[in-house]
């Protein structure tokens, strides 16, 4: 498969009607169906503007509803930014997204806050096979951590990943057993088996019908198939993008930040195809959506 690079980029998306062109398509993939002619007709680009124009004078502005509403960044800018996070595995800090696009931090800021309402898991199939589970906290001095203190800035978040399938991750008030147990019945389908830790919350799980394997870290951390090992992986990942990369991710915005990294791993089978499945998405967020969120 042939890689989606950086120079592949610039060569496809040379200038702001390019991109333009490409969201009309993405949008409006059937033709733009005119309200005065009441049939799909050709449209054609207005000059300095974003909009398209039909021959009777009816306008679309294929931006309208989306995260590029009423921008006034270049669209090769925004372009620019959902590749650079679509490529790097740990991600991208606005700080250093500023310098390479020349624009305000606040901008780069906002940039990637809306890029990342398209990596949201608003709808979400529930797991299925084999399900590995744990809980993590994130926040807090580091000396903290490792005791994982709650309070004290700490923030826990529950993980969910299939074998060799996808991942769930969700900022949680806490990590009480009706909590975590909550979010398993809701996102894992009950046929599943799960994998986890020894938690004595978990041994709730076989009660509620699934069926359940659990792992002694004190003792070993692998013992035939029963592991945690994918989703401890996935917490390495996430830290070390949060501490080393980001820095700081506040509480209103952390679950923006593990939606970004598990959509990263969930089309990890598809790197030179992630560009192209972000920017589809432009198609189902709507701005009503940003509101939401």
């Amino acid at each position: 498969m042939k890689t989606f690079s950086l120079g592949t980029f610039l060569l496809k998306y040379k200038n702001d009607d390019a991109c333009l062109e490409h969201i009309k398509n993405i949008r409006f993939p059937q033709g733009i169906g005119c309200a005065n002619c009441r049939t799909i007709t050709k449209f054609t680009k207005v000059k300095g503007r974003p909009v398209y124009q039909c021959s009777c004078g009816y306008q679309v502005s294929p931006l309208a509803n989306t995260i590029f509403e009423k921008t006034t960044t270049p669209l090769q800018y925004w372009f620019y930014a959902m590749f650079i996070m679509t490529a790097t595995r740990s991600g991208i800090s606005a700080k250093q997204l500023q310098r390479e696009l020349g624009v305000t931090y606040k901008t780069a800021w906002r940039m990637m806050k809306q890029i990342r309402l398209l990596m949201a898991n608003i709808d979400y199939i529930p797991m299925r096979g084999i399900v590995e589970i744990d809980e993590s906290y994130f926040g807090g001095k580091p000396s903290n951590r490792k005791f994982k203190v709650a309070g004290k800035g700490k923030e826990a978040v529950m993980g969910m990943v299939e074998r060799e399938g996808k991942a769930y991750i969700k900022h949680i008030p806490n990590t009480y057993g009706y909590t975590l147990l909550g979010v398993i019945k809701k996102k894992i389908d009950p046929r599943a088996r799960i994998m986890s830790d020894e938690l004595p919350t978990y041994n709730h799980l076989r009660k509620m019908g699934y069926v359940h394997s659990k792992i002694n870290h004190s003792k070993r951390y692998v013992l035939a198939d029963i592991h945690t090992q994918n989703i401890e992986s996935m917490w390495s990942n996430i830290k070390r993008g949060v501490y080393g990369v980001y820095r700081h991710v506040s509480r209103e915005y952390l679950q923006t930040y593990l939606d970004e990294y598990s959509w990263r791993f969930n089309h990890r089978q598809n790197p030179s195809g992630m560009f192209d499945l972000l920017l589809s998405e432009i198609a189902e967020v709507t701005a009503i959506k940003s509101k939401l969120i």
